[in-house]
């Protein structure tokens, strides 16, 4: 599902935010964004957001948990994620 960019600072007009179920060939994208956020990968479905083609938040369907990089002010990303799941 595509968004278009939140408006905010934290992304460029010229990269789209997509919203999209994560799949198991992001385990490597949702482990990294969980280290740089210093917690643990979302469980069970994970709604994930990419800018571009770069992940940089993700959400646990099942329980709300979010990993999000914390080098991208990504406020407004989490926002739309929560909604999406909602």
């Amino acid at each position: 599902m595509k968004v278009g960019s939140p408006h905010d600072q934290c992304m460029t007009p010229h990269a789209p935010l997509t919203l999209r179920a994560a799949r198991p060939d992001d385990d490597l994208a949702l482990r990294r964004l969980a280290q740089l956020d210093s917690s643990r990968p979302p469980s069970g479905p994970v709604l994930l957001a990419v800018v571009g083609s770069e992940p940089v938040a993700a959400l646990s369907v099942e329980t709300g948990a979010v990993v999000a990089d914390p080098f991208r002010p990504t406020a407004n990303v989490v926002a739309v994620l929560r909604q999406a799941a909602a």
